[in-house]
C-alpha cells in the first residue's frame, strides 16, 4: 500500500503518491477549488485518479491551512476561510470510505524533514516556518505533537521576548487581534515594515535579504536576534534535538552561523549551541509531511 499526501493550499493543491522507502512515485497539482462542497468532490477525484492510475489504494493524509478542532473535530484557524466551522476529515472519510488523517502545515512540514528530511533520525524535532507568516511544530518520536486544542507549536503569536522600550512602544498589530506578536517581527512582510520603520525606505523581504548595504544587513541582524530571543524560550520548553528551519527567510545563510550561539546566550545553561538547519525537502515538505501521517 502507498502513502497518498495532500497539501491544500490556498490557490494551488497538490497530491503525491509516496513509496514505502519514501520515495515520490506520482505527483499531481489543480487548482483549489472556491467553495466547500467543490473542494470535497476534487480531493475525492484526486484520490481516485491516482490510485487508478497506480493500480494500488492508499493511505490519506493531508496539510491544512488551518487546525482541527479536537473537541467538535471542525477546523478552525484556516486562512482559507470556507473550511473553518466545516468538519472536513468527516466528509472526507465519507466520499473515500476510509480514515483519513489532517494536520497542520507547520506540522505536516516538520514531520516530513523529522522522517526522511534535515532532522531524520532526531527524537525531538522543532519545525519552523518564516515566510508570509511565522508558523511551528513540533514531532516527538516521529509523531506530531498536535496538543489539547491542535495547536501545538504554534509560536507565531506568542509575544516577542525581551522586548526593547522600542519594540513595545512600536509593536505592530497582529491579524490575530493582539500586537507584538512573533508573526509581526519575524516574517517577511515584518522584516519589510522593520526596515521601512527604521530607515524610511521600502524593499521587499528578498531585496533586504540580498543586499549587502549597511542598513540592510543591519535589518537581518535584528530579525536575528528576535528569532534568537523566541526560540531560546521555545528551548527552554521542548528541548529539541533539531531546529529546522522553512519558508523563505530560511534562505537567509546567516541564520546558520548567528542562531545558534545567540540562542545559547538568550537560553537557560543550554551548556552548547542548539543544532540548527536549512530543511532539506523544501516546497514539497508539506505534501510529504501529510503522507507521512501514516506511519
Amino acid at each position: 500500500m502507498i502513502r497518498l499526501g495532500i497539501d491544500l493550499g490556498g490557490t494551488k493543491t497538490e497530491i503525491i503518491a509516496l513509496a514505502a522507502d519514501g520515495v515520490v512515485v506520482l505527483r499531481r497539482r489543480v487548482a483549489t477549488p472556491r467553495d466547500y462542497e467543490s473542494l470535497i468532490r476534487a480531493l475525492a477525484e484526486l484520490v481516485h485518479a491516482v490510485e487508478s492510475e497506480l493500480g494500488t489504494s492508499g493511505t490519506v493524509g493531508m496539510a491544512i491551512p488551518g487546525s482541527e478542532s479536537f473537541g467538535s473535530n471542525l477546523i478552525k484557524n484556516a486562512n482559507t476561510t470556507y473550511l473553518n466551522g466545516k468538519p472536513l476529515r468527516q466528509d472526507l472519510e465519507k466520499i473515500l470510505t476510509r480514515p483519513v488523517r489532517l494536520a497542520n502545515d507547520a506540522n505536516c512540514f516538520a514531520l516530513s524533514e523529522a522522517s526522511d528530511g534535515a532532522a531524520a533520525g532526531a527524537a525531538t524535532v522543532f519545525g519552523v516556518i518564516a515566510g508570509t507568516g511565522v508558523g511551528g511544530g513540533v514531532i516527538v518520536d516521529g509523531k506530531v505533537l498536535g496538543g489539547a486544542h491542535g495547536i501545538g507549536g504554534e509560536w507565531g503569536h506568542i509575544p516577542l521576548p525581551a522586548p526593547s522600550v522600542e519594540e513595545v512602544t512600536t509593536a505592530p498589530p497582529c491579524y490575530c487581534g493582539k500586537r507584538g506578536c512573533l508573526e509581526v517581527w519575524c516574517s517577511g512582510p515584518g522584516l519589510a515594515a522593520d526596515f521601512q520603520r527604521t530607515t524610511g525606505r521600502e524593499a521587499s523581504a528578498e531585496q533586504i535579504a540580498a543586499s549587502n548595504g549597511m542598513e540592510e544587513r543591519a535589518a537581518i541582524g535584528r530579525l536575528i536576534d528576535r528569532f534568537a530571543r523566541a526560540m531560546a524560550t521555545m528551548v527552554n520548553i521542548l528541548d529539541p534535538d533539531v531546529i529546522v528551519m522553512g519558508g523563505g527567510l530560511s534562505n537567509i545563510e546567516r541564520l546558520y552561523s548567528e542562531l545558534p550561539p545567540l540562542v545559547e546566550k538568550y537560553g537557560f545553561n543550554l551548556g552548547g549551541m542548539p543544532r540548527i538547519v536549512k530543511n532539506m525537502h523544501g516546497d514539497s515538505s508539506g505534501v510529504r509531511g501529510a503522507a507521512w501521517l501514516w506511519p
